[in-house]
């Protein structure tokens, strides 16, 4: 038995990774980097405003996930878009064929 949380390998081919997914991946670590940036943006601006540190660093460290947030923002855009422009249409079904040249 795996410990929970843990995915169980699949020995069948279909279970495999292609590299279809590598775009979805990417794009899953782009988000939460972005979600990520942004909460920690939102504590460290919360932190100015109600402690106003006076750390001889703060004035340049609690700016900094704002600056991620915003570099992560079109990287996020750009990997998203690419992953839907890649994504495969849908198969057409053989047996709608089959029925068009029967008729």
């Amino acid at each position: 038995m795996s410990p929970p949380g843990r995915r169980v390998p699949c020995s069948r081919p279909a279970c495999r990774h292609s590299p279809a997914h590598r775009p979805t991946l990417a794009v899953q670590w782009a988000g939460r980097l972005l979600c990520w940036s942004l909460a920690a943006g939102m504590t460290t601006a919360a932190t100015d405003l109600v402690l106003a540190p006076r750390g001889m660093m703060w004035h340049v460290l609690w700016p900094l996930p704002w600056y991620l947030t915003a570099a992560s923002v079109p990287a996020w855009a750009i990997l998203r878009a690419r992953e839907k422009a890649t994504r495969d249409a849908p198969e057409e079904d053989p047996l709608r064929d089959s029925w068009d040249q029967a008729a």
